[in-house]
């Protein structure tokens, strides 16, 4: 089918306490003919991590 895709993505992100996480997964998508999202599944799992293990990092400008 023509209207679905699978997607796997890491990202990192920090709690409002500074807590930083590594959440990693998957994800399907299915779409509507108008191309809006009809289903998402998805499997997530968050991983605790210290700021020094990030692999994601970016420079303020």
């Amino acid at each position: 089918m023509e209207n679905r895709i699978a997607v796997r993505f890491e990202y990192e992100w920090h709690d409002d306490s500074g807590f930083w996480y590594r959440s990693c997964g998957n994800e399907n998508w299915e779409f509507a003919d108008n191309g809006l999202m009809t289903c998402r599944f998805a499997s997530i799992n968050d991983i605790p991590i210290q700021e020094s293990e990030r692999k994601f990092c970016c420079e303020r400008l």
